[in-house]
């Protein structure tokens, strides 16, 4: 009889599994994740508070850590890292007339980024805390932000990607123009002007591309990847959407609402800022550019390349001049992401693999580093470095929690930024796409960059804590050593900041196989255009014809 009984249950596990995966399929983790947020901000206003946010702070934190927990979930029940395809799909006939569908899922290019926007976003309605001046409309704009950018990574539908993309900007404008700095108002509008109106290109192109080739519209990810784009088609879709997704990267010369908006941010805006929206443009130039549009991103790519060196190097130098402690590290974010570029750009899954990795790296280190800002800020009151030294020893543990982040973001190895930079150089110079000369150029230009960082960080530290003492400021300003709210936050970001730094298959794992699908698509579409049949193209120098294939700055296939 035992053996029966053993026998029974052996053979009913793995029934009981399947209706438990099917289970798990069934539930709509991502839409779940998108409108959890949203639906709890529209509860906001009819919360009991006497206008101090006691009560409104708890709600939302509640609401924001649900949400991580919902997408944990998505990520652990109904994610395989080892499929490159969709996966978690949930599909709605919306609007039939317009094509427009509600149509979520992930990916490996989505999925990472799906659960960084959820945890920074807790992280941020933790640190705003202290918020006390209109705290309901201020987490109100909080949750509708989290959802919406949710959104952005989630939806499969490129309208509907538009208004998820547009969903974000009016929280962002709100949150910088009521709660910013003297100059906040400025800074608002130019970040509205920047990113609206570039946003406008993803409208135009989505319209082209969904409305391609006559019939009904179709606008889903999946169905764009399958039609074939004439190359000169693609280029002219390319080139707007390097506009609009580059004004959010930012790329230079495209960048200069960023260090305005930061230097008037709050902290919690601070890390939403460099956490989430600037990978915002790093996602979509590898889910459209690179994915929709191989034969334009073959043409484009020596340029994202050269790009990503002039942000490294001409925001390194811009940041070591800023004596403004915000744009200082508003433009070492700059910096940052032109290794996203380089990776972007290149076709080796380890290089590409690495601008993925550096935009989850930079989002935990951004925003590390800029809630130290917004702290510092609260005790000194002052931005400025010449007017903060000598504070090193009344805030002990402050600076120890400053010099850890600065040590992540010059790429100290064990941290993230390490790994991440170096599977973007290691990438790109192992990339016999490219010729040598090309590689050897680039890589020894963007190490400039990398000799830039720690000299600024390090002397900025110096400066802040250890420099000429400012006597006003040490005798009668109350400089409170870092609370337990503050360490909490910053022992958070540091965990899988270190944790990637001493693992990185850790993340790595949850997007190689998404990666490599996209690498290979790319590659497919080089050997197009070198096919005797391909058009002549010129662009960047390169002559795509029959007579010539790729050969500056690409090697012959």
């Amino acid at each position: 009889m035992p053996n029966l009984e053993f026998a029974i249950s052996g053979a009913l596990e793995p029934t009981e599994m399947l209706l438990s995966s099917e289970l798990n399929a069934q539930f709509p983790w991502l839409s779940f994740s998108i409108l959890f947020p949203i639906v709890g901000a529209l509860f906001v206003p009819f919360i009991p508070d006497k206008g101090e946010g006691k009560q409104v702070r708890w709600y939302a934190l509640v609401i924001a850590l649900t949400t991580f927990l919902i997408t944990i979930g998505a990520y652990l029940k109904g994610f395989d890292p080892t499929e490159a395809g969709l996966q978690l799909s949930e599909r709605f006939t919306w609007l039939p007339q317009l094509g427009l569908t509600w149509s979520v899922g992930a990916d490996g290019l989505s999925m990472p980024l799906i659960l960084l926007t959820s945890f920074i976003t807790a992280l941020a309605v933790l640190a705003a805390w202290p918020v006390s001046f209109k705290p309901k409309l201020f987490f109100f704009l909080i949750l509708a932000m989290d959802g919406g950018q949710i959104a952005v990574f989630a939806v499969q539908d490129m309208l509907l990607f538009f208004l998820a993309w547009e969903l974000e900007l009016l929280p962002v404008y709100l949150l910088l123009a009521i709660w910013g700095g003297k100059k906040r108002q400025y800074a608002a509008t130019k970040f509205i002007i920047y990113t609206a109106g570039s946003s406008l290109f993803i409208l135009l192109a989505a319209l082209a591309m969904g409305f391609f080739g006559g019939g009904s519209p179709n606008f889903e990810y999946t169905e764009l990847a399958q039609r074939s784009f004439g190359t000169g088609f693609q280029i002219l879709c390319y080139a707007g959407l390097l506009i609009a997704f580059g004004v959010k990267l930012p790329i230079v010369p495209l960048h200069t609402w960023l260090p305005d908006a930061h230097g008037e941010a709050t902290a919690p805006v601070h890390m939403l800022l460099a956490g989430i929206l600037l990978k915002m443009g790093g996602y979509a130039l590898l889910r459209f550019n690179a994915q929709l549009l191989p034969e334009a991103h073959a043409q484009f790519a020596p340029l994202l390349i050269i790009l990503g060196v002039v942000n490294i190097i001409y925001a390194a130098l811009t940041s070591f001049a800023q004596r403004n402690l915000k744009r200082k590290i508003a433009y070492s974010s700059i910096s940052h992401m032109g290794f996203v570029l380089i990776g972007i750009g290149s076709f080796s899954s380890l290089g590409t693999s690495g601008a993925m990795l550096q935009m989850i790296s930079h989002g935990l280190i951004g925003a590390s580093l800029f809630f130290l800002v917004g702290a510092t800020y609260d005790r000194t009151h002052t931005l400025q470095l010449d007017e903060m030294g000598g504070v090193g020893q009344k805030m002990r543990i402050m600076f120890a929690l400053w010099t850890v982040c600065a040590l992540a973001s010059l790429a100290l190895p064990g941290m993230s930024g390490f790994v991440s930079e170096l599977m973007v150089f290691a990438g790109l110079v192992t990339d016999e796409t490219y010729t040598l000369t090309f590689r050897i150029v680039i890589a020894g230009l963007a190490a400039i960059g990398v000799i830039l960082t720690p000299i600024y960080l390090l002397s900025m530290l110096r400066e802040i804590f250890f420099g000429k003492e400012n006597t006003q400021l040490v005798s009668t300003t109350k400089l409170v050593d870092a609370e337990p709210r503050e360490i909490y936050i910053i022992s958070c970001l540091l965990i899988p900041i270190i944790g990637i730094g001493l693992y990185p298959r850790l993340m790595t794992e949850s997007y190689n196989s998404s990666i490599e699908a996209l690498v290979k698509r790319n590659l497919n579409a080089i050997e197009k255009l070198s096919q005797p049949t391909a058009p002549i193209i010129r662009n960047q120098n390169i002559l795509l014809s029959s007579m010539n294939p790729p050969k500056i700055p690409f090697k012959p296939i």
